[in-house]
């Protein structure tokens, strides 16, 4: 049974994630800062799978040893979804305080990096490390720049490992828009029913933890598009 960490998964795209894997078969290990709501996740996981949900936050070292620890050893898989968005509304950046930055830094960006480091040595070649970015690391938009600036850290730190590990594939992932709570406090009062449920997103990411893409940055919709031309293709 190949084992995957799936951080953020007590809702949104990391449960929605999770879910699948689990239908696959996958033994998984979940973490998210809210108790109630990860408890929730894993009763229905647990119906599908052998699942360990580790309560915490991936800023804190400590939970990081614990999530690791948890999934033994080979790991398979790592998906670095958990997130945190900073203030909102999401201030211009010449408002944005330097303890803000430090916190949505330490969440987004240190805390996936140390996950990988305590992952790494239980890895085997062809292990699969997918880190969830954002639009926001690429496009200039206005209020995003402590998310933004974060998830182009993110980004680059996962193509250097890539260069690094050969051996493994090291994927950037932009699950574009979703309707999640973190995209609704990013746009309070606003009506964000039109955006497409995370599990839109998901065959994306199944086709680069499944797949044989190369390492480097993916849209997940239009990885799921491709697939789905494909086996309309493959039909006709």
């Amino acid at each position: 049974m190949r084992t995957a960490i799936v951080t953020g998964a007590s809702r949104g795209l990391g449960l929605a994630l999770a879910r699948a894997l689990a239908e696959r078969g996958w033994r998984l290990v979940v973490d998210a800062r809210g108790a109630a709501a990860l408890e929730a996740a894993r009763e229905e996981l647990a119906g599908l799978t052998d699942v360990i949900a580790v309560v915490g936050d991936v800023a804190d070292g400590a939970h990081r040893r614990e999530l690791v620890a948890a999934a033994g050893d080979p790991i398979d898989l790592v998906v670095n979804n958990a997130s945190l968005l900073g203030p909102s509304p999401l201030p211009r950046v010449a408002d944005l305080a330097p303890a803000a930055l430090e916190e949505i830094l330490r969440a987004n960006v240190v805390g996936p990096l140390g996950v990988i480091q305590l992952a790494l040595p239980h890895m085997r070649e062809g292990g699969r490390i997918v880190n969830v970015t954002s639009d926001a690391a690429v496009e200039p938009y206005e209020g995003w720049g402590g998310y933004g600036s974060s998830k182009a850290a993110l980004e680059q730190l996962t193509r250097i490992l890539a260069a690094e590990r050969p051996d493994l594939r090291v994927y950037a992932a932009d699950p574009g828009d979703m309707r999640t709570r973190m995209h609704q406090d990013a746009f309070p009062g606003e009506d964000i029913s039109d955006r497409p449920p995370p599990e839109a997103s998901v065959p994306g990411l199944l086709a680069l933890i499944e797949g044989e893409l190369p390492s480097g940055r993916y849209a997940a919709r239009e990885l799921a598009a491709q697939a789905g031309r494909s086996a309309a293709g493959a039909a006709s």
